[in-house]
């Protein structure tokens, strides 16, 4: 299990081993696969060198987004999949997306803390992200990381999202199946459906069932997939009750992924999220080089007499952003 440890400087004596070499060295070694994933978190050009030499490596990895409101149980299930899924033989890589640390940046519950079941297995690599602020708790290089994690050969590759408030919604532009994880009595919790959260579920775990009060759960949430239900003849989210402390449930949770994997692949699902997905990173990416050339540009020089306009009520912030985004940008063409 990485551990932390190995994303460090190369050992004393040694030449630093560039992007390629890494690449080269996968699967295989944890080293290499830590330093890989450093990379593509500090992001600029060695993350950049990083995604040219995946080209053409991987797409044999299936994705599995856990995410739920806080105290859910998802790290504890998380575990529990984690082994169900070892026990079929399978390699697992675990992206655990957590708060960023005001003052490091880091991930503040770190990998040391999690999973420790797991620590001594060769077949589990389980590697923290911080979100660092980015939209939905996913950090922005979590769809590379899952490209590092499928280059080096593990079969699933698991992100759980830390779980605030909306943030739980973009684990759906990573993964293939989004496991949406919820305890009894979610039904008081009326806002984090309207939310999002029966759009993004593919599959929903009622994990604490041991409590009681599940089937009520089972009901309410059924209920709720009526109400929202526009077609036929697509995926209905199957509702699973499991018990994560007491590891019950858990191989139900799983055929039930893997039946949502099967109906991707036999509609054509799969391959067509996941280019769609793909193409989403491109256009978010793009969005996001556009604000650091727009930074780079300065285009708050010589604005000061429009922050005063601002500050004294006599320019809305609407109009300022507008009138700054003119200085820098081109007018668009007209349509043909």
């Amino acid at each position: 299990m990485d551990n932390g440890a190995s994303h460090g400087g190369e050992a004393a004596g040694t030449r630093p081993r560039s992007v390629a070499e890494l690449v080269a060295s996968l699967p295989g070694s944890a080293a290499a696969l830590g330093r890989l994933l450093t990379f593509v978190e500090q992001g600029g050009e060695r993350a950049h060198e990083v995604g040219r030499a995946l080209l053409g490596r991987g797409g044999n990895a299936y994705t599995l987004g856990i995410t739920g409101a806080p105290g859910a149980g998802k790290s504890t299930l998380t575990t529990r999949v984690v082994g169900a899924l070892r026990a079929g033989g399978h390699r697992v890589a675990v992206l655990a997306i957590d708060p960023s640390s005001p003052f490091s940046g880091g991930a503040l519950l770190g990998d040391r803390v999690r999973m420790v079941d797991h620590s001594l297995d060769d077949g589990v690599f389980i590697r923290s992200m911080a979100t660092r602020g980015s939209l939905g708790g996913l950090a922005a290089a979590a769809p590379e990381a899952v490209r590092v994690l499928d280059a080096a050969g593990f079969d699933h590759v698991l992100l759980e999202t830390v779980g605030v408030g909306q943030i739980e919604l973009e684990v759906a532009a990573v993964a293939d199946t989004t496991l949406v994880v919820v305890n009894p009595g979610w039904g008081d919790h009326v806002q984090a459906a309207k939310a999002g959260l029966l759009e993004i579920a593919d599959v929903f775990a009622v994990n604490k069932a041991d409590r009681g009060g599940g089937r009520e759960t089972r009901r309410m949430l059924r209920d709720m997939l009526r109400l929202r239900r526009t077609e036929t003849g697509g995926w209905e989210p199957p509702i699973v009750e499991t018990s994560a402390t007491e590891g019950s449930g858990i191989d139900e949770l799983l055929a039930e992924v893997d039946a949502h994997r099967q109906w991707l692949a036999a509609q054509g699902e799969l391959e067509r999220r996941r280019g769609e997905r793909l193409w989403s990173e491109v256009e978010r990416l793009f969005l996001l080089h556009v604000a650091d050339r727009s930074r780079a540009l300065a285009p708050f020089h010589g604005s000061e007499e429009l922050r005063k306009q601002v500050l004294a009520g006599e320019t809305e912030p609407w109009a300022a952003a507008e009138l700054l985004a003119e200085r820098i940008l081109p007018a668009a063409a007209p349509a043909d």
